[in-house]
């Protein structure tokens, strides 16, 4: 089921059954794609037509930001499954994968990076095997596709940053030999080591993304979309059309 948000509809997953659910789409016949939309995607989508198209046509819309979930309950529809953390959802899915052998190609940021994160992730997780990586500076999709298809990967991990990775992802989809693909931001700089998570009190309170503030006040400008997507949720719950609607 999924919980419309200001037009964009969420799984209302838990984490374990996001994470069941991404299992059975590597597994299955189709081809699918992950993303995890944050207030400031869904504010783009508002404008963007192509990027609500690429948004809706993934197989999971996690809800990774703490704004989505008070934006959902604010509008009387609350996504009871609760936050699921894009890296955090990838962590659980890269243990479960390990269990059978199950291996990913790392795609995006910056040269070095991703052969890093690899390195590390298969201490973290043995038996998880790193097909292949690829850094985010590629100015053609041919030949990335093609070093990815000639690995066969199970899971594709898509680093490009929003909304580029999941422009990416749904142009590319079904040029892929890959069940699913999930795009995940700035994950691969965590996994590495490069960047530090934000402390466990900023996560369990969803409160990560005033960490990231802190640590560069040059993202205050993309945050502002965060009131202003406040203010729109607030103006649909009490606005006569949507009371209107409901009655």
């Amino acid at each position: 089921m999924r919980i419309n948000v200001l037009g964009i509809g969420f799984d209302d997953v838990t984490m374990t059954q996001a994470v069941t659910r991404a299992f059975e789409l590597i597994q299955g016949g189709s081809k699918a794609y992950a993303v995890t939309p944050n207030p400031e995607i869904v504010w783009q989508c508002r404008r963007n037509e192509t990027l609500r198209a690429a948004i809706d046509g993934a197989g999971l819309v996690l809800p990774d930001g703490i704004g989505i979930i008070i934006g959902a309950k604010i509008l009387g529809t609350p996504l009871r499954g609760g936050r699921v953390p894009g890296i955090d959802f990838a962590a659980a899915l890269f243990e479960k994968m390990a269990t059978v052998g199950g291996s990913v190609f790392l795609l995006g940021a910056k040269p070095g990076v991703a052969a890093e994160a690899g390195g590390k992730l298969t201490e973290r997780f043995p038996g998880l095997v790193i097909a292949g990586v690829a850094d985010g500076y590629f100015s053609e999709d041919l030949q990335v596709i093609e070093s990815i298809n000639a690995v066969n990967p199970d899971l594709l991990l898509v680093c490009l940053g929003a909304p580029k990775q999941e422009f990416w992802m749904a142009n590319n989809n079904e040029r892929l030999s890959v069940r699913l693909s999930v795009g995940l931001g700035g994950a691969l700089d965590v996994f590495a080591g490069r960047v530090p998570r934000a402390p466990v009190f900023f996560q369990k309170t969803g409160m990560e993304w005033l960490h990231r503030l802190i640590r560069d006040p040059r993202r205050i400008k993309r945050m502002t979309k965060l009131p202003l997507f406040l203010f729109t949720v607030f103006w649909k719950r009490i606005s006569p059309e949507r009371k209107q609607d409901r009655s």
